[in-house]
């Protein structure tokens, strides 16, 4: 593929230069012309022929008449990573999975590919960091025995996808994104032309031939994923590796899903023979305790379709004349709003107090329905008095001291009747029907407000 000359675009004016500079010589700002390729004047331009698209033109119809035909689905053997992708692969699907470096991306990808590969399905994996002695060696310490995956050891995106025009997979794994450069930049790989550049080609590729592309991105220090932004619009499917490096356990979220739904998450034990899923996520974010203790409440989260058990944690220590207030696993500013409301409307002071909350099995919270739990083991914690046994609660709590309900709270309390757990605090408009039998052995307590909740509390202590 012929070179093309580079121009650089200014992000605050629009401008173009025909070279880097340091300041935008139309609005005068500093540091905002990036490298793009230039087209030619040629008839061709680098996606190809102008006068030929990837698809051909298609008439306007009203969506009445459009026939809405569901996506075949490619399941990859691991039901854990197929619960995330909404089912599977999807052809010409593109996905951008994420994670800190050595959490487990290659190797869980590794182990997917080959498991479509002994399937009957077309693969090929391209690694851009490791050398093809690598993933034979981490293939063989995987177990996967006489794989027969292809492995193409490129950095140079051209190759690349002369190679998948050549060979025709049905998946393809590019990792990782940032290692691959084109010819027709010159700026260095990983930087934002090139990762732009690089993902808008292999997308349109993916489209234009059906094949399922799998790009494994870098993050951030900030646990973001690493480059602009609009890598993540031109996907179909962003995931994120979630989870301690110094833990055996492995979350995987879908923050975006064209094909599935958002916010699904798959569990994984890492194992010497690579990455497990685990079936019951709910025992691996319970502590095992012989009795109840103080500042411990577990309450029922939701992940996308699947509802969880967690283990909140709560430490009130005397502090100085600054009380620090952290939080690991849920928002720190909310557990301050929290503080404020446990004070005003239920007369828990912590004023003086330092408060450390945290979310067992290094799992992260974000709905508010953890408000309820954070709430009774805080107060547990100050008071020095454990919450009954076999006991459950969730809930959002308001600034006006009210306990709003929480989105699907039956399937939140079938799965703590499931477990075994007898006594649950649960906003009222939560409670299920007097005649429903669905929650045998669990005693469940509505509740309107925050203080209400306290007061059942004592009374069941």
């Amino acid at each position: 593929m012929a070179k093309d000359k580079s121009i650089y675009t200014c992000t605050e004016c629009g401008g173009t230069c025909g070279r880097w500079m340091g300041k935008c010589p139309s609005c005068n700002a500093w540091n905002t012309l990036i490298e793009g390729a230039a087209e030619p004047a040629a008839a061709k331009n680098r996606f190809g022929s102008v006068h030929a698209s990837l698809a051909p033109t298609s008439e306007v119809l009203p969506l009445s008449q459009i026939e809405a035909a569901d996506f075949e689905r490619h399941p990859t053997g691991i039901d854990e990573l197929d619960r995330v992708l909404g089912g599977g692969m999807v052809e010409g699907g593109v996905v951008l999975i994420g994670g800190d470096p050595g959490i487990g991306k290659s190797t869980l990808l590794l182990q997917a590919v080959d498991a479509l590969q002994r399937s009957g399905m077309n693969t090929l994996y391209v690694t851009g960091e490791e050398s093809g002695a690598q993933v034979a060696m981490r293939s063989r310490r995987l177990g996967l025995v006489a794989s027969q995956v292809p492995v193409l050891p490129e950095i140079q995106l051209e190759k690349i996808l002369h190679t998948l025009q050549s060979r025709q997979p049905n998946i393809a794994i590019i990792d990782s994104i940032q290692t691959v450069y084109s010819d027709q930049l010159t700026s260095a790989p990983g930087s934002v032309a090139q990762v732009r550049e690089c993902a808008a080609h292999l997308t349109r590729t993916a489209k234009s031939t059906g094949t399922t592309i799998v790009l494994v991105g870098h993050v951030t220090k900030e646990g973001a994923l690493a480059g602009p932004r609009v890598l993540e619009h031109m996907v179909d499917t962003v995931l994120y590796f979630e989870g301690d490096t110094h833990s055996n356990f492995r979350l995987i979220r879908a923050i975006k899903n064209r094909f599935g739904a958002v916010n699904e998450i798959g569990v994984f034990a890492m194992t010497e023979k690579g990455l497990k899923g685990v079936s019951n996520p709910s025992a691996i974010f319970l502590s095992q305790h012989s009795e109840p203790v103080p500042g411990s409440c577990v309450m029922v989260t939701l992940e996308g379709t699947r509802p969880m058990l967690v283990e909140i944690q709560a430490l009130v220590d005397s502090g100085g004349p600054s009380p620090r207030r952290l939080s690991v696993g849920l928002d720190r500013d909310r557990l301050a709003m929290l503080l404020a409301v446990l004070h005003r409307h239920a007369g828990v002071a912590c004023m003086d107090q330092d408060v450390f909350v945290n979310a067992v099995g290094g799992v992260r919270i974000s709905e508010p329905a953890a408000d309820l739990a954070v709430m009774l083991a805080i107060t547990s914690s100050l008071r020095g008095k454990a919450l009954p046994k076999g006991f459950v609660a969730f809930g959002e709590v308001g600034l006006a001291g009210e306990v709003r309900p929480a989105p699907r709270g039956q399937e939140r309390l079938k799965e703590a009747a499931k477990l075994g757990f007898q006594v649950a605090i649960v906003p009222k408009a939560n409670a299920p029907k007097k005649n429903d039998k669905s929650f045998a052995g669990l005693t469940i307590h509505p509740v309107e407000r925050i203080e209400e909740a306290m007061n059942l509390v004592r009374s069941l202590g």
